[in-house]
């Protein structure tokens, strides 16, 4: 990990792109008034983490409609709506 200034920024921009995108550097932080405030990664590491799908799947058996639509009076009591018909 370096750090760099922003104006330094500025002016090697595509020398820093081009090192994080080769990978002979990891990351650069980007400072403003020497606070970070910026952090310049390779794309495929830019999000961090993120959510799974298919977390769960399998877990739960599939409920019909009808059933899922079967308990709407009950939630509706429960958070205090009245039905406007």
């Amino acid at each position: 990990m370096s750090t760099i200034n922003m104006l330094d920024a500025k002016t090697h921009l595509s020398k820093l792109v081009g090192d994080v995108k080769s990978g002979a550097v990891d990351e650069v932080i980007i400072a403003r008034n020497g606070k970070p405030a910026a952090k310049l990664v390779p794309i495929g590491k830019a999000r961090g983490g993120g959510k799974r799908l298919g977390l769960l799947k399998g877990r739960f058996k599939a409920m019909p409609l009808e059933e899922f639509n079967a308990s709407d009076e009950a939630v509706a009591t429960l958070f205090g709506v009245q039905e406007h018909n």
